[in-house]
């Protein structure tokens, strides 16, 4: 808004007169201002050309204008940090940004859009799920509910068979979404030692490890469960559930486990009373086996066995209540089964250890009868 009636230009045509020798009160008379009005016009503009107060005004609104940016910067900038982190942010969290930057700060949606960097269209027409994706969600929740301890790329892995070509990424997109993230275990931190490496086996029935596991009914008797596992494949080869068990115990549900499987080449055992009996020493001396036992105190010297313990404990124990003997080893029995023939493993390619021992007997057994002709050429 312009705060005098005369332009620059008929400013400095008056202080010209009065540099010509005209009266400074003659001046102000004809040009119906006052004399201090005068003064100040010839110490703003004193000595300056009609062009000069030209180029002032474009600088003064220049000036201006380039204030009023700056301080719409200076507003976006406070928006922006009101309602964005640091970090890059998705179309859907850049929606939610959209409408604080509204409600709260007064924008425009083309400005607030026009920050955040989201087209208007993308904002007025958010992406609706498919019914392929509800679907997938639905199913995500309902394993994650049945098993507890899994995470997202588990789930995944249960659900290639159901919906292939999914993505793990799209997995875990939908897993987030719907907060079932597993909180992890934290580990006990324990003074560093000397580890004695495990000898990795290279094929099945080659080395099962095996240990004890205690658990108890609702009305507080012990039980004792006795796990078994084979350390190529991962599978489980026997669980077994029972008040007690003892050295004669274990080498009966050893030669049960045989029927089917085979005899081990070795077992892995810490040195608790069951497996330094002389029932089961000579049970193993008996059928050529060796017994491989850990050091005292070193538990990890058996890791694979307290690997699978752990999930044992976790997936199984932890998620039932048991009443009695049988009930228990009912759903032992199911989750060795589920175990076995459906949970994937990592360590063995995102399959169920079933699967694995079949895929690796196959590939041996093919390996044998491609031998076999050139054994009988050689001959």
């Amino acid at each position: 808004m312009r705060k005098s009636k005369f332009t620059e230009e008929q400013i400095i045509g008056f202080l010209k007169q009065a540099e010509a020798g005209v009266a400074v009160a003659e001046i102000c008379r004809k040009g119906g201002f006052s004399d201090a009005t005068f003064y100040k016009w010839r110490a703003k503009f004193g000595g300056m050309e009609a062009s000069d107060a030209r180029r002032l005004r474009e600088l003064e609104a220049e000036n201006a204008k380039l204030k009023h940016l700056l301080a719409e910067a200076h507003l976006d900038m406070h928006a922006l940090k009101s309602v964005l982190g640091v970090k890059k942010i998705a179309p859907q969290a850049k929606r939610e940004a959209i409408g604080r930057l509204i409600a709260q700060h007064q924008l425009s949606e083309r400005r607030a859009c026009r920050l955040v960097g989201l087209s208007r269209d993308s904002y007025r027409h958010p992406p609706v799920a498919s019914a392929q994706t509800e679907a997938l969600k639905t199913r995500i929740v309902e394993i994650a509910h049945v098993r507890r301890r899994f995470g997202y790329r588990r789930v995944h892995d249960l659900l290639r068979a159901e919906f292939p070509g999914v993505n793990h990424k799209r997995v875990y997109r939908l897993y987030s979404a719907a907060n079932l993230a597993v909180r992890k275990h934290k580990k006990a931190r324990r003074p560093p030692a000397e580890r004695t490496p495990l000898n990795i086996a290279t094929k099945v029935n080659e080395v099962w490890s095996m240990d004890f596991v205690s658990d108890s009914l609702a009305n507080g008797r012990r039980l004792k469960c006795l796990t078994v596992a084979d350390d190529f494949s991962h599978e489980a080869v026997e669980i077994a559930v029972d008040y007690g068990i003892s050295g004669q115990y274990v080498t009966r549900l050893l030669d049960q486990a045989a029927l089917w499987r085979g005899y081990p080449s070795a077992v892995r055992t810490d040195n608790g009373p069951e497996f330094t009996s002389r029932a089961f020493m000579a049970w193993a001396q008996s059928h050529g086996i060796r017994h491989i036992l850990i050091e005292p105190g070193r538990p990890m010297q058996n890791g694979y066995i307290e690997s699978f313990n752990g999930r044992f404990r976790d997936e199984c124990l932890n998620e039932h209540w048991f009443e009695t003997l049988h009930q228990a080893r009912t759903e032992i029995a199911r989750w060795r089964q589920d175990y076995n023939e459906v949970r994937p493993h990592g360590s063995i390619g995102r399959i169920p250890p079933a699967q694995f021992a079949e895929q690796h007997r196959r590939h041996a057994g093919d390996a044998a009868r491609h031998l076999v002709p050139a054994n009988n050429e050689i001959q």
